[in-house]
């Protein structure tokens, strides 16, 4: 792809309001006013540069969603409080009353609770399909249908979304396709293949050091503005607002997301090879084995790679537990959810950050007792780094150990 979103932030540059080369914090919640009619004008949205209430919105988080929009190639963003933060108000914006939304079955757990347990009582309806067969989606479409709603790469699967296709069959049918790009940021962007609404969970790889919850919401200045309308706007009314020294922070974090994900990516590539070969099953785009393979590459922005997301089945729920604990116990890593962390992140999606899904529905998606989903880290020596987990699995015998195969 042509499209440069590390080129994109790198030419943007702010001044601090001393000189600063970060931008200043607008630590207020409230602004002042040398006239009442310009407080009118900006409560009525006619009033460019003027703020009102941090609610609805702070220079801090305007230089940050203006960074996020021009990563993503979108015409403006708004920033949130939380990854669901984004993705809620966005559904609720999109749909009323009556309304019926397609998503992928393999989502986030508290998107899927979101859409299976909350909406319902706003008597919006959704389906889960396989997003991968595109056939499966377009049936699911009804008269009612609103919205289309996947990952780029799906949470826990890892399952690529083809949003080329997805975008001609939500334009067919007069859809909005919603995509969550958590997973792969730089590497997909999804807006550039005809995606509608494109939202992340900043929380991850985009902050990237764990200390901070935030979302945001990549569109069409339209779009945000309804989201930001103080009569009916859904975030505006439901309040997920970011704090501005969290907005300061992330975005000094997002100068360096092209050289974080290059190493993510180069590390999780290495690490997926090296346990498909040892013979452990592995899911990673980057691998030729996966279904999706081509299609990513068909998508991606080559040089942030594949990603830093990757999944091995040890084969129970019991075997992943002993092996992820005693990952932690050799500093491998931590035994935590979330992602995009610059140490090495491990979790069992099904007892943890894909539990809200139904254990019978686990099944039938593919999610099994025995996965381990990796966010890789920005380990220096990945060699090292792998040689150890081998060791791990061999104590546990998950693995062979090495000289008994040489025996072999």
């Amino acid at each position: 792809m042509t499209f440069k979103p590390a080129n994109n932030i790198q030419d943007l540059q702010y001044f601090g309001e001393f000189g600063g080369v970060n931008p200043s914090i607008s630590d207020s919640s409230t602004y002042t006013f040398l006239s009442a009619k310009t407080m009118f004008d900006t409560f009525e949205g006619n009033a460019d540069g003027c703020y009102l209430y941090s609610r609805h919105s702070s220079p801090s988080n305007l230089y940050l969603g203006e960074a996020l929009a021009a990563m993503e190639g979108t015409e403006t963003a708004n920033v949130s409080a939380s990854g669901m933060g984004a993705i809620t108000p966005v559904l609720m914006q999109l749909c009323s009353s009556g309304d019926h939304i397609v998503s992928s079955r393999t989502i986030y757990g508290g998107t899927y609770a979101f859409l299976k347990n909350f909406t319902p009582r706003f008597n919006i309806e959704t389906s889960f399909v396989d997003i991968t067969d595109l056939k499966k989606v377009e049936a699911a479409i009804t008269n009612q249908t609103k919205v289309l709603y996947c990952e780029s790469v799906s949470n826990p699967l890892l399952e690529v979304a083809d949003i080329k296709g997805l975008a001609k069959i939500a334009k067919k049918h007069h859809l909005k396709l919603v995509v969550d790009n958590t997973f792969s940021p730089l590497s997909i962007s999804p807006a550039v293949l005809g995606a509608d609404v494109v939202i992340h969970s900043l929380t991850k790889f985009i902050n990237g050091s764990s200390d901070t919850v935030g979302g945001v919401v990549c569109s069409t200045q339209d779009f945000i503005n309804d989201l930001r309308n103080v009569n009916d706007g859904a975030s505006m009314l439901l309040g997920s607002t970011m704090d501005s020294l969290r907005a300061a922070s992330v975005l000094k974090n997002l100068r360096t997301l092209h050289i974080r994900m290059q190493q993510h990516s180069k590390n999780g590539l290495f690490l997926a090879e090296k346990f498909e070969a040892d013979g452990l099953k592995t899911v990673y785009p980057g691998l030729k084995s996966h279904p999706s393979h081509n299609l990513f590459k068909s998508m991606m922005n080559v040089q942030y790679g594949f990603g830093g997301m990757l999944t091995i089945d040890v084969g129970s729920l019991e075997k992943a537990n002993e092996l992820m604990e005693l990952m932690q116990n050799k500093n491998l890593g931590y035994l935590a959810v979330s992602l995009g962390f610059y140490k090495t992140l491990f979790s069992a999606p099904g007892s943890s950050t894909s539990s809200e899904i139904p254990e019978d529905e686990q099944r039938e998606m593919g999610l099994s007792d025995g996965l381990i989903r990796f966010s890789i880290g920005l380990d220096a020596d990945i060699e090292r780094t792998y040689e150890t987990m081998r060791k791990c699995m061999e104590e546990l015998n998950i693995l062979k150990r090495k000289k008994d195969l040489q025996i072999i």
